[in-house]
């Protein structure tokens, strides 16, 4: 038998038996120390000492491995030392002795014995050069988050151009019906929103409306005479109105005196006549404008001419036969024209017409005068006009960018108060002027004022009018002309605020009337208590 069994060394190794899968077990041999190495003790060596255990009966050997028992080596002391260094640092320890099968597997080599260890090599980092190896994988998912980036991007990007183009078709489409609206309303074809429509929705706005009004006076320094309007500006419905009064209207002086306006201008001055104006009217003047015709000729010149469509054609009166005014639309007027113009009558002409005229002058005016405050104040100063102590530049400068603002934007106009014969108003005219441009209700007397009495004349005798004058003033009331009406028989009293009723009990007794003939109902709107005299009224 060799010396070495599938790489065993038999002089190592000796076999003790087989485990329970039939392999064979093996136990390193005990080499006994040379004499060299033990002769210090003078022992020999005993190679028994660690003997081999003899299998049993019940242990057989196997045919294809007799056992081997080893051979004495006086000399292996330093080949089995050699033998050892080169042996595994572990070896698989004896197992016990197992029943031996009739087949025995090949075993697994023990581990090769240790190398001794290699010099390590000097490297430096330039020897080294890094490459970065593509992974797939992250490439994938590389392109798949720029590819969910840019879909993203896109989406937003249309959401953007698709919110975009919704706002400009809103945009287009609320511009469309914008001007088709303003088109057909400037055209008066909306319907309940024309310019009628609306006009009269402002004038009868429902609640207290506030309203401005100032008196001017135009003194025509070379030819006589005055003309009068009241300048209304309704602060409530945005919307401002010039009422031409006729000179023939009929006033009231504090002691009932009649006068007319043209009377009461040249004699009770500023003050009286506002005074009669606001007892007529029943409105609240605040300011008198006395406008002398030089002072307006400097006035259109300071607001540089204005534009005006004349309804005749006005003489130079500095030369005779020549035209200083020629009728037609939007005629440039300077200061000498349109003074020449606003104070025109022609012959046989009411004074009415020359009132309108004055208004289309003030209009124009107005256009052409400052909307702010304070450059009007300086046109007014530039004047130097002597103003009533109760209007001063600046209050009349502010008043006249208010209305300088309504005529530019379409919201002024002019409007002659009817009077009827005699001078008085008949109560269509009160209802449909003083009601609704002047502010609708009478304005109420404060403590101690007398209560106005309005007297209409219906007996058929003019005569009359003046006894129900006297006795009232006597009486202690303020009279007030109704003028004349169709005859009736029987006379009436009416008051329309239940304060008044007493007063209107104390007038009829004043006149001599039986207190049946006092009702509630519509009275005049200068008037706090209005008497129709019928014809039973006999004045006595």
């Amino acid at each position: 038998m060799n010396d070495r069994y599938d790489g065993y060394d038999q002089q190592s190794y000796e076999l003790v038996g087989y485990d329970e899968s039939g392999r064979p077990v093996y136990r390193p041999v005990q080499q006994a120390p040379s004499y060299e190495q033990n002769s210090t003790y003078g022992y020999g060596y005993d190679p028994y000492a660690g003997g081999q255990q003899q299998p049993t009966a019940q242990q057989p050997q196997h045919a294809q491995y007799p056992q081997q028992h080893p051979s004495y080596d006086p000399y292996g002391g330093a080949q089995q030392q050699a033998q050892q260094v080169q042996q595994p640092q572990q070896v698989q320890q004896p197992q016990p002795v197992q029943q031996a099968t009739a087949h025995l597997p090949r075993q697994a080599p023990p581990p090769a014995p240790p190398q001794a260890p290699q010099p390590e090599r000097d490297y430096r980092t330039e020897q080294f050069e890094f490459v970065e190896e593509p992974d797939e994988d992250s490439e994938d998912v590389i392109d798949w988050l720029k590819f969910t980036e840019s879909r993203t991007e896109r989406r937003e990007e249309a959401r953007r151009r698709s919110h975009n183009r919704g706002v400009a078709l809103v945009v287009v489409l609320a511009l469309c019906l914008v001007g088709g609206a303003g088109y057909l309303w400037s055209q008066d074809k909306l319907p309940f929103l024309s310019k009628d429509a609306a006009k009269t929705g402002a004038a009868a706005a429902v609640g207290p409306q506030n309203r401005d009004v100032i008196v001017v006076h135009l003194h025509n320094t070379k030819g006589g005479g005055t003309s009068t309007a009241l300048l209304v500006n309704n602060t409530t419905t945005k919307r401002a109105t010039a009422v031409l009064l006729p000179n023939s209207l009929a006033l009231s002086d504090e002691d009932g005196t009649n006068a007319t306006l043209a009377k009461s201008v040249d004699e009770d001055g500023s003050s009286g006549t506002s005074d009669g104006l606001d007892t007529l009217l029943g409105t609240d003047i605040q300011g008198t404008w006395r406008l002398d015709t030089p002072y307006l000729n400097n006035l259109v010149e300071l607001v540089g001419n204005i534009d005006v469509t004349t309804d005749t054609s006005v003489p130079d009166p500095a030369k005779k036969g020549t035209v200083l005014v020629h009728k037609g639309a939007d005629q440039t007027l300077s200061g000498p024209a349109a003074v020449a113009y606003a104070t025109y009558r022609a012959k046989g002409e009411p004074q009415t017409a020359q009132l309108e005229r004055f208004g289309q002058v003030m209009q124009g005016v107005l256009r052409k005068l400052s909307s702010d405050p304070q450059a009007a104040t300086t046109t007014v100063q530039t004047l130097a006009q002597i103003l009533d102590p109760s209007l001063t530049e600046k209050d009349l400068g502010a008043f006249l960018a208010k209305l300088a603002d309504r005529a530019k934007e379409g919201d002024y106009k002019s409007e002659v108060l009817p009077v009827q014969r005699g001078g008085a108003i008949s109560r269509s005219t009160a209802d449909s002027v003083v009601e609704n441009v002047l502010g609708g209700t009478v304005k109420s007397p404060s403590s101690g004022d007398s209560p106005r009495v309005g007297i209409e004349n219906a007996t058929g005798d003019k005569a009359r009018t003046e006894k129900a004058r006297v006795a009232l003033v006597n009486g202690g009331y303020t009279f007030v002309s109704g003028g004349t009406g169709t005859a009736v028989a029987t006379s009436r009293v009416t008051y329309a605020d239940a304060s008044h009723k007493k007063d209107a009990v104390e007038v009829a007794k004043t006149l001599g009337l039986p207190t049946s003939s006092v009702t509630k109902g519509k009275a005049a709107r200068n008037a706090d208590v209005s008497v129709v005299l019928g014809q039973n009224y006999t004045g006595q």
